[in-house]
């Protein structure tokens, strides 16, 4: 029987070992508590600790943790192994019985199980009293094994080959029914440990799923979520590291980066209520429209010449050639001159019409920041597309109709870009969509702030950004992180075909002449520019 002294040491180590299991997060971190606690009640020089992996369809035991204070610096390598009942931990696993031996060496003959030498073998060591038990759930499932070897008389004393015998004992019957009660309640952490891990897991997969799905309706965008993520997470991280200026009191922890990241990789969820065609609309003209089009220019081609023909024809039967004069003609006669002009003029009209087709195509490809074609478009240029936007051509209904029609010709003047203003807005939306959509998921209290960072990445400080106009006080930091990815993934994307990548210096001073007039937050970009977090993409400057 205990003296009342140390019940009361043990009641009072068993309450601080439940605190410590509750409050540990970490579940390498909880299996090394687990097993060093159970140690340090029962004078166990050693142990080891096994959890059940049954996610395959023949579960195994994984060897997760081990400990020694004779041999501390022996390494330690996760492995697994089968659960039969030849080892001991396999035996417990299986049985749900303990084990508690006086000497492992020594085991009576009709038992199943036998223990395994190579450690002791390999590091010269003896393991003699062992207790095995199970680790069970509050469902009574066995979860893994807790294994405690070489109960020593005194706490510190070193265990050799030599004087196992002398130094150690046999587990008493209250330690094996103590460590059995502390394995059940550390299989409680345990589990709650791997349903907190498999919720964060299936979270994670839903985003990834997400994104995946954003990238199905728009594949030229393929990645970008991901990197857009991977440059916030790196220049949030740049932040905690200023240690002076403006960033200096900023610190975001490890459930606030956790929380940027995830805004980072759903911000364009919203895309999946944007029009298909839009989102994969490539120049100004879509593919169906450019090939309607396309077909109007063959069929006006047609017509002229065949009213060429009819001309001729006409000419010719209005002449008053006989047979035998228009097998005798020359070059030089009238008649023949009038269809030489004739057959030049339709050459022109056709010239004229190519000429057009071609301007339309020049036209057709989207303005970006590197090639400013409207800015320079000559006043010559400028007649011609008003010219082509009043062209008629007679269709097969025998009606006069513009070879371009007004539609068309707003999409093709379209000042930059690819998106008529109406387009423009559909897409921009996609931010309203977003937020909306986010804004539905219960979030923890540490990851209640994803829908906002994601909502603003299109603000600008200045209050010209969408869809609120906010200003810089109005916009999180996370969010103004956020934008500057957003932007710098988009300018040096190799995977959009409707525009050319950008060098990282090009993109860089884009950046630094949108943040000098107001509309990025210039400390960031400077820190971007200077820490050159691009480099997280494997984007380095040119030499």
């Amino acid at each position: 029987m205990l003296e009342t002294s140390k019940q009361i040491e043990l009641i009072e180590q068993l309450l601080a070992i439940g605190t410590a299991l509750s409050s540990s997060q970490d579940l390498e971190e909880l299996l090394n508590l687990i097993l060093s606690k159970s140690r340090e009640i029962t004078f166990s020089d050693a142990g080891s600790l096994y959890l059940i992996d049954q996610r395959d369809s023949v579960p195994k035991l994984i060897f997760k943790a081990t400990q020694n204070d004779s041999l501390p610096q022996a390494t330690f390598k996760e492995f697994a192994m089968p659960i039969t009942q030849n080892s001991l931990a396999g035996y417990v696993a299986l049985t749900g019985k303990s084990l508690n031996l006086p000497d492992a060496y020594n085991l009576p003959k009709n038992v199943p199980y036998q223990i395994d030498k190579t450690y002791d073998d390999s590091f010269a060591y003896r393991t003699r009293s062992v207790l095995v038990l199970p680790m069970q759930d509050q469902k009574g499932e066995i979860i893994g094994v807790i294994q405690l070897i070489n109960r020593k008389i005194k706490r510190d004393v070193a265990i050799t080959p030599e004087n196992v015998v002398t130094v150690t004992k046999t587990y008493s019957n209250w330690e094996e029914r103590i460590i059995r009660s502390l394995a059940s309640q550390a299989a409680i952490s345990i589990e709650r440990n791997q349903l907190q891990e498999s919720i964060q897991n299936l979270f994670e997969g839903f985003v990834k799923a997400s994104v995946h799905l954003i990238e199905l309706r728009d594949p030229t965008t393929y990645g970008h979520s991901e990197r857009v993520a991977e440059l916030t997470v790196r220049l949030s991280q740049e932040v905690n590291s200023i240690t002076s200026g403006k960033f200096k009191s900023i610190y975001f922890n490890d459930h606030q980066i956790q929380e940027i990241r995830y805004a980072a990789l759903l911000h364009d969820f919203g895309k999946v209520c944007v029009p298909e065609t839009i989102l994969q609309k490539r120049k100004k003209l879509y593919p169906e429209q450019l090939e309607i089009v396309r077909y109007r220019f063959a069929l006006a081609q047609r017509n002229l010449e065949i009213e060429c023909a009819e001309t001729k024809f006409k000419q010719l039967l209005n002449s008053s050639f006989h047979h035998h004069e228009i097998n005798n003609y020359k070059l030089n006669c009238p008649h023949c001159e009038s269809i030489e002009k004739i057959d030049k003029e339709l050459q022109l009209k056709i010239a004229k019409l190519n000429h057009y087709w071609k301007l339309l195509l020049e036209i057709n490809e989207p303005e970006t920041f590197e090639t400013k074609k409207f800015q320079a478009l000559s006043e010559e240029a400028l007649i011609e597309l008003t010219e082509l936007s009043e062209y008629q051509y007679r269709d097969i209904d025998g009606q006069l109709k513009p070879l371009v029609s007004l539609e068309e010709m707003e999409q093709l003047m379209v000042p930059r870009g690819n998106l008529t203003p109406e387009e423009r807005k559909a897409i921009e939306a996609h931010v309203t969509h977003s937020y909306k959509f986010l804004e539905q998921i219960p979030w923890t209290k540490h990851l209640k702030q994803v829908p906002l960072i994601a909502a603003g990445h299109h603000e600008k400080l200045d209050g010209s950004g969408y869809p609120h106009g906010l200003v810089k006080h109005e916009i999180p930091l996370q969010t103004q992180i956020l934008t500057i990815a957003d932007i710098y993934d988009a300018l040096t994307a190799s995977d959009r075909p409707y525009k050319r990548k950008l060098p990282v210096e090009t993109t860089l001073q884009i950046l630094q002449q949108e943040a000098s007039k107001g509309k990025l937050n210039i400390d960031l970009v400077e820190l971007f520019h200077q820490h050159q977090v691009f480099q997280v993409l494997g984007h380095t400057l040119s030499q």
